[in-house]
């Protein structure tokens, strides 16, 4: 068991109650991480007969995420979706069961790079196991109150879409996440504000930027010599800064802002790392995320060969 961090909402109330489960390779270990971050007590591969103990034992008002998988001593389903009918019938908590899923050739590629064994099938192919906990967890996945797809997502893409759905927040402003990526390989998910900046004159056609991305100063430079972009910059910057108390007043927890290019290198990153500065020094929870940088870091194919970025 780990602890929450401090400033975790411990006031008294309805104990609140994740039950993180779902397929084994589909997240469940980085969901349950984020949700650690964002102020939850994470419990993972609790067997089932003891979650009433451990639910009895956390201090009301505590935010309780349990991750539960086919590893749990003691699992069947028919267990599993007791266990939940009796969280969701007590008084005292409220219970939501959160369903990680993904495609079947994703998970079978995912035991295939990482070479572990699938539980449900120790001394056999990685596709029969796949295809057994698939069907095994049929029923929890019809009952569950949130479904979410993994298969396209990256690790921080889960850790965003975690955050953006169970922030429990700490604190009276949303947090903001700053987002750059590229229109070749569509939207963020979630995203709330998305901003186009195909029109800024691109870095990548002057070669001795082409190597580097919009973090490198002289890439920063060369984007907002543009003469559009200090017009540009200061309407978004205030146009996220009025909207940020409003979403505040309404109880929206976290706000994602993307701001895209052709290939996600550098307009997008130059632009995100200095509206999130720009909001950090305004007194806003801001971070930053640089899509396609991190696919390229974590090995992903490049975007395609001989066309601009």
């Amino acid at each position: 068991m780990t602890a929450p961090p401090p400033g975790s909402p411990t006031a008294p109330g309805p104990r609140r109650i994740l039950c993180v489960t779902g397929p084994s390779g589909a997240g469940r270990s980085t969901a349950l991480h984020a949700l650690e971050d964002l102020g939850f007590e994470t419990i993972d591969n609790l067997p089932l007969s003891l979650i009433p103990a451990a639910v009895a034992d956390a201090e009301p008002g505590v935010a309780l995420a349990l991750g539960i998988g086919t590893r749990n001593r003691d699992f069947t389903v028919a267990a599993l979706l007791d266990a939940i009918g009796a969280l969701e019938r007590a008084a005292d908590t409220t219970a939501e069961v959160v369903f990680l899923d993904a495609r079947r050739d994703v998970l079978i590629r995912r035991y295939s790079e990482t070479r572990r064994r699938h539980p449900l099938s120790p001394d056999g192919a990685p596709e029969i196991g796949v295809a057994r906990e698939l069907a095994l967890f049929q029923p929890v996945r019809d009952a569950a109150a949130t479904l979410i797809d993994t298969s396209e997502m990256t690790p921080h893409d889960l850790r965003a879409e975690i955050g953006r759905r169970f922030d429990t927040g700490v604190g009276t402003e949303p947090a903001t996440t700053v987002v750059s990526f590229s229109y070749k390989r569509g939207l963020p998910k979630g995203a709330d504000l998305v901003f186009d900046l195909r029109f800024l004159r691109n870095p990548y056609w002057d070669p001795a930027l082409r190597g580097s991305d919009g973090r490198a100063a002289e890439v920063r430079a060369y984007v907002e010599a543009d003469d559009r972009f200090a017009a540009f910059f200061a309407r978004v910057r205030d146009l996220v800064t009025s909207l940020l108390p409003a979403y505040a007043a309404e109880g929206k927890t976290h706000l994602t802002v993307a701001l895209g290019c052709t290939g996600g290198q550098h307009r997008s990153v130059a632009v995100a790392e200095k509206l999130a500065g720009a909001l950090a020094q305004a007194g806003w929870r801001v971070s930053t995320r640089h899509r396609e940088l991190e696919r390229r870091a974590e090995g992903a194919p490049n975007l395609e060969r001989g066309k601009a970025p």
